[in-house]
């Protein structure tokens, strides 16, 4: 309890003094802003061939399209500072079919010789900068790809381990309203610290409750994260690496009669790469113990993903390959054992300047455990995904 304190203290004070510190400086401003307008967009379509396939259909398709616009300014004295919006197309109410434009990065920034402070809506540090191995989104082959998500159902992708789809920290996906700090670049290693109030609270929404009603979905405050990334170049072999650890305390729900305690979140994640001429490979390594389960909860198995990767690229060829191993309770309830084990491999093809199709494979083992003691819920599925996108 004394160290979380004492993190968040730390990482909250540094980013707003070296905030103040940008503000307070002498500074004449150019007299307008440059306006950065950029964005990507991706299409897919998948067949999924799986034996737990009880009312589902072998083919579906996905797609987004994100638009980023960023107004940027320097001063006289170096300073830069401006803001970042992310809009997206989003699903809105599927059951009436209505369309939304959502925004998941929405923040103001400075930059100097004091690092950077960035102050709004984004993700995690882990999930921004947290390698898994060499194969990110956008390539075919990766952990970070869409093809579980094509596992849709009750019994599917919902009985998959969290750390399937949470392949880092384990909430560093989450774009709560936060501050973050980044330090300069000292000998190749940058740290970085971020504090969260309270997940999933965004924009302008103000949310100071300990407490949500029963039933409601889990929530985090005081989230605090830190960690650090490094690169090195030695003659021909880049090496990569990043570590990052995360906690936070879990909102108890109450109907006023009744209390729900949660465990409180504590994840560290680790990754590195090392590349060689058109090779590099990979892993990464995140453990998150009994992080939101319910302190009553009958089974707690120890949440953990270990992914394992490699790539090659030729010209406009990049062939990818990876293997995660996830274990922890279902991401459904997080109250039943799971685990799943996937093998990917895939290949992109640059097309042109901000243009690739891939075309990826992802086969799929994976088991819940009974909860009435009988025998393991198992899945098998083999998913083929066509994946083409640009950026701008």
């Amino acid at each position: 309890m004394r160290f979380a304190v004492s993190a968040r203290t730390a990482a909250t004070a540094t980013a707003v003094v070296a905030l103040g510190a940008a503000l307070a400086s002498p500074a004449l401003a150019q007299s307008s802003f440059d306006i950065t307008v950029g964005g990507d967009g991706y299409f897919q379509g998948a067949f999924v061939d799986q034996r737990q396939d009880s009312g589902l259909r072998s083919t579906e398709f996905a797609n987004r399209l994100r638009l980023t616009i960023s107004p940027n300014a320097k001063a006289d004295n170096g300073l830069e500072y401006g803001g970042r919006l992310r809009l997206l197309a989003g699903n809105g109410d599927p059951a009436v079919s209505s369309r939304t434009v959502e925004n998941d990065r929405a923040f103001l920034y400075a930059t100097g010789g004091f690092g950077t402070v960035q102050a709004g809506v984004l993700n995690g540090l882990s999930d921004e900068y947290g390698m898994i191995g060499p194969n990110v989104e956008g390539v075919a082959g990766s952990a970070d790809s869409n093809g579980l998500l094509f596992l849709n159902g009750s019994t599917t992708y919902g009985a998959l381990p969290l750390t399937a789809t949470s392949v880092r920290t384990l909430i560093s996906y989450d774009a709560g309203t936060k501050i973050v700090y980044l330090s300069p670049s000292f000998g190749g290693v940058q740290a970085a610290f971020s504090y969260t109030p309270r997940s999933g609270d965004s924009n302008t929404s103000v949310n100071r409750r300990k407490t949500d009603a029963l039933g409601g979905g889990l929530s985090f405050h005081d989230v605090i994260e830190g960690g650090a990334v490094y690169q090195g170049v030695f003659d021909a072999v880049t090496v990569e690496a990043s570590a990052f650890y995360q906690t936070g305390k879990t909102v108890r729900q109450t109907d006023g009669v009744s209390d729900q305690r949660f465990e409180n979140l504590n994840s560290f994640h680790v990754g590195a790469n090392v590349a060689y001429e058109g090779f590099k490979v990979g892993a990464s390594y995140a453990y998150s113990g009994d992080s939101a389960y319910a302190k009553d909860a009958p089974s707690k198995r120890d949440q953990e993903v270990l992914i394992v990767g490699g790539q090659y690229a030729s010209g406009p060829l990049l062939f990818a390959a990876n293997y995660v191993r996830a274990r922890g309770n279902d991401s459904a309830t997080l109250s039943t054992p799971a685990k799943a084990d996937i093998w990917q491999g895939g290949i992109t093809w640059t097309v042109a300047p901000g243009l690739t199709t891939g075309l990826e494979y992802d086969y799929v083992r994976s088991s819940l455990s009974s909860t009435t003691g009988g025998a393991d819920l198992n899945d098998r599925a083999d998913i083929v995904m066509l994946d083409t996108r640009f950026a701008f």
